[in-house]
């Protein structure tokens, strides 16, 4: 896919799929915006993709943050056609009886509030141009409950309807929301994962898990028309006929 003068603004962009995503859409010729807490990070993938690329230290779960990056975004690149809402956190891993509400909530923050933040400040942008395509990573985990996962289960659950809303709201106005639920990947989520030793995911061998670039290039996938039948739906890799549409086997 070709997009020259298309600007992708992807959250949790410093490691894993996000990381990934930002090298997939660049090598198509996106202008990307790489959006994450750690400035180290998002500096190095800045400086390896090159002057489509610009880093903006951002705490989604913050909606000035999040709103100042949309903004610096725009007048950089001249607008913004793509949203990935990519970030987000599983740790720490506690059952409910032993959950510190603090932390729980913090999730909460980031997987859910993250996304609204994310949408809230791009919709205005994408609408004032015509439209846009607002891509969310969901999880298995938003359709059944995990053992020690409340809050990841829960966010994700939340996030799914808030695609669907969008979908509700904005589809007539030219903005495409579609989920992504990965399946498992070999990012350090998976390795925290694995060091709670809670629950069946944990015990999956490292060899179980899909590569990153596996849904980054499925997102790339789904900014096409292909991919316009999910709108307002979720789109699940571990689905052949989706590898084989993206091209992965």
């Amino acid at each position: 896919m070709d997009f020259t003068n298309k600007t992708v603004m992807i959250t949790g962009a410093s490691r894993g799929i996000g990381a990934e995503a930002a090298r997939q859409f660049a090598a198509q010729g996106a202008n990307v915006a790489l959006l994450a807490r750690g400035k180290d990070a998002i500096d190095a993938l800045s400086r390896e993709i090159g002057s489509n690329a610009i880093a903006l230290t951002c705490d989604v779960a913050n909606y000035s943050d999040v709103a100042a990056a949309v903004e610096t975004t725009a007048e950089r690149f001249g607008g913004l056609d793509v949203l990935i809402n990519n970030a987000g956190v599983v740790e720490p891993i506690s059952h409910l009886a032993t959950a510190d509400p603090d932390d729980w909530g913090q999730v909460i923050d980031i997987n859910l509030k993250g996304v609204f933040n994310g949408v809230r400040a791009a919709l205005p942008v994408m609408k004032a141009a015509g439209g846009g395509s607002i891509l969310t990573i969901s999880s298995g985990a938003a359709h059944g409950p995990v053992e020690a996962w409340s809050h990841y289960c829960a966010s994700k659950a939340a996030v799914n309807m808030l695609t669907r809303c969008v979908h509700k709201e904005e589809a007539e106005h030219g903005i495409r929301a579609i989920g992504l639920s990965p399946g498992t990947v070999a990012t350090q989520m998976q390795r925290e994962i694995r060091a709670s030793g809670i629950n069946p995911v944990s015990q999956l061998a490292w060899e179980d898990h899909i590569p990153a670039e596996w849904p980054a290039k499925c997102l790339v996938w789904m900014c096409g028309a292909e991919a316009d039948r999910f709108k307002g739906d979720e789109i699940s890799l571990r689905d052949e006929d989706i590898r084989r549409a993206v091209g992965l086997i």
